[in-house]
């Protein structure tokens, strides 16, 4: 029983974790996409960022891990949009 309690624990703290570091990102997103500034943003951070939240949601696929394929598959839509619109940004400079 104690096991049980401890991996519903765990679960939990995963979720919270997940939520909490996605939701984040909601405002540099909403940001970006109404000001279309992205001065501040740095493309080499933001490419390797996106690129390992990408290895992190196949790692979470591969150990079946709920709370890190939810969190990285939303993570990665965001960071993908911000990237984007960088990637943008930089082209019609």
């Amino acid at each position: 029983m104690k096991h049980l309690i401890t991996a519903e624990l765990g679960s939990l703290i995963g979720y919270a974790a997940a939520f909490l570091t996605t939701i984040s990102f909601v405002p540099q997103v909403y940001k970006s996409w109404r000001t279309r500034d992205l001065s501040g943003i740095s493309l080499p951070m933001y490419a390797l960022f996106t690129l390992g939240v990408a290895f992190w949601l196949i790692y979470g696929m591969l150990i079946l891990s709920m709370p890190v394929i939810i969190a990285n598959a939303i993570t990665l839509v965001l960071s993908a949009i911000v990237l984007i619109l960088k990637v943008m940004q930089q082209g019609s400079r």
